[in-house]
């Protein structure tokens, strides 16, 4: 199973949205906070983030090329062509084309170029699943030769269909920009990967939490229970308990009922299914038992939390 993508998937509520700007020395423009999680990519030139009050990090950051800034909360910031350049705190005037997919915006001067791309993926945070809500607050994967190789063609693809917008180019930003959320949490679990982190990158090759993590997202409607998932892990149930809690951040049969419901919301979003349906395919024996453990979890009743979902 590849549970990143199911991870997100659960999360998403709707497609990404972006705005190209171009900054022209001298410029600097604060950015409010958006729903779901930000990012901001440098195409060319240079810049600084810099961190408003409360932000997960302190001092500004430079920017280069091929820079991607992941702001798991949509925290505001500014963006700066230095950090001493007074922001922009009015709106930026976004043009848009009909056929193209992604709006521009041009700040400042006549001085150095700067080309961003800023934008938010659109995504559930009250609930969000242990692996994004395990993510730094700010991760920033800087454009080093030989690392995250996939993710740097991807952005550089993105630069240049930007750059040079050709046949074929409405359909191939939007995708490449989808497909970048998943390059840049890949990147960041190869990271904590090769720093032996515990936590979710040691999770996946773990030899007793990853077979688990695989039954459960292949099957949630199975009965599981901390023995079963034990066996097919070749551990003792405290043994494994402790395992996987510490990796994964919370208990087995937590994380069991986190996915059923989780896939359930989704499955009301998404599909017709009539709510018996979905309760048999998320491991409930009844429609009555469902409906009691999903008011539980997300405060309404699955009928309504349907009914809200497809109106907003």
């Amino acid at each position: 199973m590849d549970i990143l993508t199911e991870a997100l998937s659960s999360m998403r509520t709707g497609r990404p949205t972006s705005v190209r700007t171009e900054g022209r020395a001298p410029w600097a423009l604060r950015l409010s906070p958006a729903a779901g999680a930000g990012f901001h990519i440098v195409l060319s030139g240079t810049c600084w983030l810099i961190p408003l009050d409360g932000a997960p990090v302190a001092e500004p950051i430079p920017l280069g090329p091929g820079d991607v800034i992941f702001l798991r909360d949509g925290t505001g910031c500014i963006l700066a062509d230095h950090p001493s350049t007074p922001a922009e705190d009015v709106e930026r005037p976004v043009r848009r084309q009909d056929s193209w997919p992604i709006g521009t915006a041009t700040v400042g001067g006549d001085g150095p170029r700067t080309s961003l791309l800023c934008g938010h993926y659109q995504l559930d945070r009250t609930r969000p699943h242990p692996l994004i809500g395990r993510l730094p607050d700010l991760v920033h994967l800087p454009a080093r030769p030989g690392r995250h190789r996939e993710l740097r063609a991807a952005v550089e693809l993105l630069g240049a269909e930007l750059e040079n917008p050709r046949i074929g180019s409405a359909g191939i930003v939007p995708a490449l920009v989808d497909s970048l959320l998943l390059y840049i949490l890949r990147a960041w679990l190869d990271d904590q990967a090769s720093t032996a982190t515990p936590g979710w990158a040691a999770a996946f090759e773990d030899p007793a939490v990853a077979p688990a993590l695989n039954a459960i997202h292949e099957d949630p409607a199975h009965p599981w229970t901390v023995e079963a998932l034990a066996g097919r892990a070749g551990l003792s149930r405290a043994a494994f308990a402790r395992r996987f809690a510490a990796l994964i951040g919370e208990p087995p049969m937590a994380y069991l009922t986190r996915w059923r419901l989780t896939t359930a919301a989704k499955l009301l979003r998404e599909s017709e299914a009539p709510l018996g349906a979905v309760a048999a395919r998320t491991g409930y024996g009844s429609e009555y038992a469902f409906a009691k453990a999903f008011k539980r979890e997300y405060g309404q009743a699955p009928g309504g939390y349907r009914r809200e979902a497809r109106a907003a």
